[in-house]
C-alpha cells in the first residue's frame, strides 16, 4: 500500500481573521478550482465550518470522468487547522491537514495532504504521469487565485538591522 504526500505553503498578506473566514468557507473552493474540473458544491456547505460536516460535491478529475466527492471536516480548531477526510470520491485514501498561522505581516497557510490511489499497482502506475502533475497544478492554480485576490506576501523588514530574510537567501 503506497501512501503519497504533497505539501504546500503559501504566505498571504492578510489578517488571520480574513484567511480564516475565507478559507473555511466551502464555497470559496470552487474558485480556487481550475475550472476545466467543474468543481461545484451541492450539499453542506450552508453553515460555517465545524467538526463532523459533511460537504459534497461533482467534480471532473480527469477529462470525461465526472464523480462525486463526499468529505467530511474531521476536525477544527478555531483560527489554526481544520482537517477534511473524504468518505466517497475518487481516492482510496484522502487526509487534507490545513493550518493557517498569523506571522509577520500576514498569514502562512501549509497544506498536508496525504492520499492512496485505488486500483493497486494500475495506480500506483499512473502517479508519476497522471495524478502527481494534476494535483501540482490544482495547487498552483490555487495559489495563483490567492495571489490575485490578496496580494503578494512581502517579507518584513527586520526593525533592527533592515535587512529581511530575502535579501539573506538572494
Amino acid at each position: 500500500m503506497k501512501i503519497y504526500k504533497l505539501h504546500s505553503i503559501q504566505k498571504l498578506p492578510i489578517s488571520l481573521d480574513e484567511a480564516w473566514d475565507f478559507l473555511t468557507n466551502p464555497r470559496n473552493l470552487e474558485m480556487l478550482t481550475p475550472s476545466e474540473m467543474n468543481f461545484k458544491v451541492f450539499a453542506g456547505a450552508d453553515r460555517p465550518m465545524y467538526a463532523g460536516q459533511l460537504l459534497q460535491y461533482t467534480v471532473t478529475p480527469l477529462p470525461g470522468f465526472n464523480t462525486k466527492w463526499v468529505s467530511e471536516i474531521t476536525a477544527l480548531k478555531e483560527k489554526e487547522y481544520f482537517i477534511d477526510e473524504q468518505r466517497y470520491g475518487p481516492y482510496a485514501f484522502w487526509h487534507h491537514k490545513h493550518f493557517i498561522k498569523k506571522i509577520p505581516g500576514g498569514v502562512s497557510m501549509e497544506d498536508l495532504v496525504d492520499y492512496k490511489l485505488p486500483l493497486g499497482i494500475i495506480g500506483r502506475a499512473v502517479h508519476p504521469i497522471l495524478v502527481k502533475p494534476k494535483l501540482d497544478s490544482i495547487f498552483e492554480y490555487r495559489q495563483e487565485q490567492l495571489l490575485k485576490m490578496f496580494g503578494a506576501f512581502v517579507e518584513p523588514k527586520n526593525i533592527n538591522n533592515g535587512i529581511s530574510k530575502h535579501d539573506i537567501l538572494n
